[in-house]
């Protein structure tokens, strides 16, 4: 047994792959025909092109400004393609319930006791045939603006996702741009009863909504439809189930929920499924009429409070027109993962409830590295289909103290989520700047999270944007780093071949259950590998260097496809493998990894 140190950056690891010998660029060559994995970039389209940093809490429009479809350039999609994106996802794009008045353009104005914030909620839909007037210059030309939105960004490259938000819509639902031989929610339903299959909403027969009254005095936003009343009569029940006239201000109260033609009664569900309900057909037309703009994925709202009987239907029907479309489940409970994955047909899952939140907890010290090697064990079969992020709309940034408290924490993180698999990887926007989710803005208060709910600005962000320029002219040099250090994670997924379409080897835990000494809880080793390519992977989470001892056992050689002693780092000879089978013969590296980093090593014969 030999040791070696190694002390090696990913700049190395790119540099000798660009050496490679003829046979092998040939070999990759042909690999780089698989099909890319998808790098998704969250957009927050009312936030991302806003350059106003006003930010006053509770502000109008006005004053804290918001941005548009048309801020989103060409200059600005190649800038994120260049990070290694293939997908963008417009979070916020159809219309929602908000407080700006738009009546001059034949659009009703919003009941303030039932919108969240100024802005509202981007899922609190008003119209699911139409887009947010804030997001368009011209409001009458609003539709047209988000056509060419989608036309720019085919044309940098990339693909789009919007959202679908299927289990309920803002509680004044009226579609002004709907199609002529559409009928909308409701307008045939018998609503002096509680349920019926065909009905698309359900009723509290004899009771009237009342607002929550803790939201009747919340915030200092004064509005001309805010009087702590909403006419709706009978009373519907809320979207998060909440089956009461008066939903509580943590509930989703400007939300009613959409019958899907299940009964829920004394806390059961009976399925009245024997014809194709009617909420399922207009859901249908919704997803086609968005696919036929152009869409490529649709992003599923709360994908499990819908039943997946619904799913397996509608993703055939529309597949059948649109065979490349992209569903993606935003679902937290494990033990469905599977269900909505081999019966419901979509095509990725959230990974929050197992990767996410394991990251969280490794990097706050309240777990170690251990707890990664039960995800993958747990997923077995489905781990590619698990989209991975750090943030989102929904979840606290990594700079912010109620996460990270430093945004650098995110590299080792983003390293495990991208490099573990084959699956998609997300980014949310400002994330690769360390935007920290600072201040109380509105409704949103300050949790460490960027509103959804209010007008604002994104003050990290805004440096990159410059003005419009999207160069990052106003960063400060640890921002630029952080955001080359995420830019050259995303690309390796789809510029290294194993990365992109290899195996998964996980030496952790091999390393751990040896009891071996020189292998710490602060780092998780795992090996990706196609034939033409082996990448050893260490992580290290602490704030300090970490010096690891790797040992490689006999079976994993062989699962490489690795059968010589003679093994080389990097391009380089290293050291000799032993061919015994006696674990304590087994080949050793020694590798050093920068605090909060990772290194990558081509291992070859």
């Amino acid at each position: 047994m030999k040791n070696l140190t190694i002390i090696a950056f990913m700049a190395c690891m790119i540099m000798a792959c660009s050496t490679k010998t003829q046979e092998q660029t040939t070999t990759e060559s042909t690999s780089m025909e698989s099909p890319n994995r998808p790098i998704v970039y969250q957009i927050f389209t009312r936030l991302f092109g806003n350059t106003n940093t006003t930010n006053t809490p509770w502000g109008t429009l006005e004053e804290n400004g918001v941005g548009k479809f048309d801020d989103i350039s060409s200059k600005a999609l190649d800038e994120i393609k260049a990070m290694g994106i293939t997908h963008v996802w417009y979070t916020g794009v159809i219309e929602h319930a908000l407080l700006t008045d738009y009546t001059d353009y034949g659009i009703s104005l919003d009941d303030a006791d039932v919108v969240k914030g100024r802005a509202g909620s981007p899922y609190a839909i008003k119209d699911y045939y139409d887009v947010n007037p804030d997001l368009a210059n011209d409001v009458t030309n609003r539709m047209a603006e988000f056509e060419s939105l989608v036309k720019r960004t085919h044309q940098a490259g990339l693909k789009v996702i919007i959202d679908f938000v299927p289990n309920h819509v803002a509680r004044s639902y009226y579609s002004d741009a709907k199609p002529e031989d559409v009928i909308d929610f409701g307008e045939d339903d018998d609503n002096s009863v509680r349920f019926a299959p065909d009905n698309n909403f359900y009723y509290l027969p004899g009771k009237s909504f009342e607002v929550p009254e803790a939201y009747e005095s919340l915030g200092p936003h004064p509005h001309p439809t805010k009087d702590g009343k909403f006419d709706e009569t009978p009373a519907k029940a809320t979207g998060n189930d909440v089956f009461s006239a008066q939903p509580s201000v943590h509930d989703w109260f400007e939300t009613v929920k959409l019958n899907y033609g299940v009964d829920y009664q004394d806390g059961g569900r009976v399925n009245y499924f024997y014809k194709t309900p009617d909420t399922w057909l207009k859901m249908k037309n919704i997803l086609t009429y968005w696919a036929a703009k152009g869409v490529d994925g649709f992003r599923c709202d709360m994908a499990e409070m819908v039943p997946v009987q619904f799913w397996e239907w509608v993703i055939k029907e529309v597949k059948s027109e649109y065979p490349e479309i992209s569903f993606t489940a935003e679902i937290y409970n494990p033990n469905a993962y599977r269900t909505y994955i081999h019966t419901g047909g979509f095509d990725y899952l959230y990974d929050k409830v197992e990767m996410y939140d394991t990251l969280k907890n490794i990097i706050r010290g309240h777990a170690n590295s251990d707890a990664i090697t039960g995800i993958w064990q747990r997923q077995e079969g489905i781990g590619d289909q698990m989209l991975r992020f750090l943030e989102n709309h929904d979840e606290q940034r990594i700079a912010s103290p109620d996460f990270a408290g430093d945004a650098s924490k995110g590299i080792p993180m983003m390293a495990v989520s991208a490099f573990m698999h084959k699956g998609p990887v997300m980014m949310y926007f400002g994330q690769e700047v360390g935007e920290p989710g600072a201040g109380a803005s509105g409704f949103s208060g300050d949790d460490g999270r960027t509103t959804i709910f209010d007008y604002w600005g994104v003050p990290e962000h805004v440096k990159w944007v410059n003005n419009g320029a999207y160069d990052g002219g106003q960063l400060s040099d640890a921002q630029r780093s952080l955001r080359v250090a995420y830019s050259k994670i995303l690309k390796a997924c789809n510029e290294l071949p194993a990365l992109r379409s290899g195996g998964f080897y996980d030496l952790h835990y091999y390393n751990r259950n040896e009891h071996y000494t020189g292998y710490s809880d602060y780092v998780y080793a795992f090996v990706r590998h196609t034939p033409d390519q082996v990448l050893l992977i260490v992580v290290n989470f602490d704030q300090n260097e970490q010096q690891a001892s790797i040992k490689i056992p006999q079976a994993a050689w062989e699962t490489f496809g690795i059968t010589t002693n003679q093994i080389k780092i990097d391009g380089k000879h290293a050291f000799s493998r032993e061919t015994t089978l006696d674990s304590q013969q087994d080949s050793e590296l020694i590798v050093k990894v920068p605090a909060m980093n990772y290194q990558i090593f081509e291992l070859s014969e």
